[in-house]
């Protein structure tokens, strides 16, 4: 016998009321006695005893609506739209209509809305991308990335430090660790895998990885890109495998590391107190000692996977690899796409330029002739003044339009000077400026913006003579062109004179008897 039971009965009484009200009937009480142990009306209770079904299996969901839609008139166009362009969100078509049918869809109705086209989406949308869960062997596969910490605002010194971190991941065990970068460079995915496999103590099956174009694209020659990539792989026995262009989730051990890795970055330094680091080597050891303690978390996986690991060489493979380059008239070299000023006096030589992650080091045969610090990015240049100084004294009306005129200024105080001499005296504007570019080339840097700095603050004529000056003074040194003459006195001649007077020789009988 069934009984018809409403929602309020349903969504008050719970079906353990409902067992434990027949179990007392099946032991003798009374209906009125057992239902108010289990904390029933007798009214409620009576329909329950003979009921054939439990309070959840009796409710029936409501398929009618309890008010109108106010957007059954709309509806038919957002739908068209929604087939079109399924990533419209249901926020965009409302503020729309609000702006087509003024005063007709106040705020309040945008949930309803969202509701209706959610419910659209689960039942008569575009079918969604299905991930499939994957069974992850030990030893078998390591996946790396490059990911970007500029987001959090990490400081060195108090000035910004933006930077990569080359990011490595065991797929099975989770074991991570991390290596600080400043570009997708080969040099540092090869410097980050190198770093990682020689703290990881061997060497997994597989490397995967995603296209790597942005690498490539920073070598700019992508047959020499996959030499060296496959030299390095080979290297160490692994077996390259990269995912599809634009599919982020097939690699998606590393990048949800990524975030979770980024997250833990941001809590630790949120405990710590602050963002700045007083230099590189301690934001290093900040991030080792941050792996290390989310890999303790992974031991027992860990000490499956370990064992299956392959041998790691007998050494290190360089991360950097040897171009040959002539330096141009202009004393730069360039690499790849940027520029990069080397002393005069290799203008027209062949050098070797070994290019690693972060230097680049200029080899005339055996000698290392310079190191500078390798540039992010595409179609700069890097140009010392140092290495041009010479010339431009001699030649001072090249300056003027010096294509890399911007890089013979190295403080803003050498700037205003030189827009200074400009206002005062355009036709030596330049060559009295790149006199006192020398004495900074040649004497101090620091010392010469300083005078500079005290100079401008007074607004007083700035001239290479002025300059020099103050320099000289500051640093201790003598004043340039200056002879200082000591005053003789005359009177110890007189002195030597009145001696020789008294002085009397022996008469010739004395030399006689002696």
């Amino acid at each position: 016998m069934r009984f018809p039971l409403s929602k309020e009965d349903t969504a008050m009484i719970k079906d353990a009321q409902v067992l434990r009200l027949r179990q007392f009937i099946g032991d003798g009480h009374p209906l009125y006695l057992a239902a108010l142990k289990v904390g029933m009306d007798t009214k409620t209770a009576r329909k329950y005893r003979h009921a054939d079904r439990l309070p959840s299996e009796s409710f029936s969901r409501q398929t009618w609506r309890t008010r109108e839609d106010p957007f059954q008139e709309v509806w038919p166009e957002l739908r068209d739209r929604l087939e079109l362009n399924p990533g419209l969100q249901a926020k965009t078509l409302f503020e729309d209509l609000q702006r087509r049918f003024p005063g007709r869809f106040p705020d309040g109705q945008l949930r309803t809305l969202q509701r209706k086209i959610k419910a659209w989406r689960a039942t008569e949308g575009p079918p969604k991308e299905v991930f499939f869960d994957q069974n992850h062997t030990p030893g078998e596969l390591c996946a790396s990335d490059f990911t970007c910490m500029n987001d959090l605002h990490i400081t060195l010194g108090g000035q910004p430090f933006d930077h990569l971190v080359f990011h490595l991941v065991l797929t099975y065990s989770n074991w991570e660790t991390g290596t600080v970068c400043f570009s997708e460079s080969f040099e540092s995915l090869s410097q980050g895998l190198q770093d990682a496999l020689w703290e990881l103590g061997g060497v997994p099956k597989i490397h995967r990885t995603d296209r790597l174009t942005a690498a490539v694209n920073n070598l700019g020659d992508r047959d020499l890109f996959q030499q060296n990539y496959r030299a390095l792989l080979a290297h160490y026995g692994l077996k390259p495998q990269a995912i599809q262009a634009r599919k982020a989730n097939q690699n998606g051990d590393v990048e949800q590391s990524h975030h979770r890795f980024k997250t833990a970055v941001d809590q630790s330094l949120m405990m710590r107190g602050s963002r700045d680091f007083d230099d590189r080597e301690s934001y290093q050891k900040f991030l080792s000692e941050l792996f290390a303690q989310r890999n303790s978390n992974r031991t027992e996986r860990f000490a499956e996977e370990r064992p299956r690991l392959g041998d790691l060489p007998t050494r290190r493979i360089d991360a950097w690899h040897r171009r040959p380059v002539r330096v141009t008239q202009g004393s730069t070299i360039q690499i790849r796409t940027n520029i990069y000023s080397v002393p005069s006096r290799l203008i027209g030589e062949r050098v070797d330029v070994h290019v690693m992650a972060e230097y680049l080091e200029v080899w005339h045969g055996t000698v290392l002739v310079e190191r500078l610090p390798r540039l992010r990015g595409r179609h700069k240049h890097l140009i010392n003044y140092r290495h041009l100084i010479d010339w431009l004294v001699r030649k001072p009306g090249a300056f003027a339009a010096y294509r890399y005129q911007d890089s013979m200024f190295p403080t803003s105080r050498f700037r205003r000077v030189y827009d200074a001499l400009l206002e005062h005296g355009p036709g030596r504007a330049a060559a009295d400026y790149l006199r006192i570019l020398e004495l900074a080339a040649k004497e101090s840097e620091a010392g010469v913006d300083s005078v500079l700095a005290r100079l401008l603050e007074w607004n007083v004529p700035i001239t290479p003579t002025v300059v020099e000056e103050h320099l000289r003074h500051d640093l201790g040194l003598p004043r340039a062109m200056e002879v200082f003459v000591t005053t003789v006195d005359l009177s110890s001649y007189d002195q030597l004179l009145e001696t020789r007077e008294d002085f009397s020789l022996p008469s010739p009988q004395m030399c006689t008897s002696l």
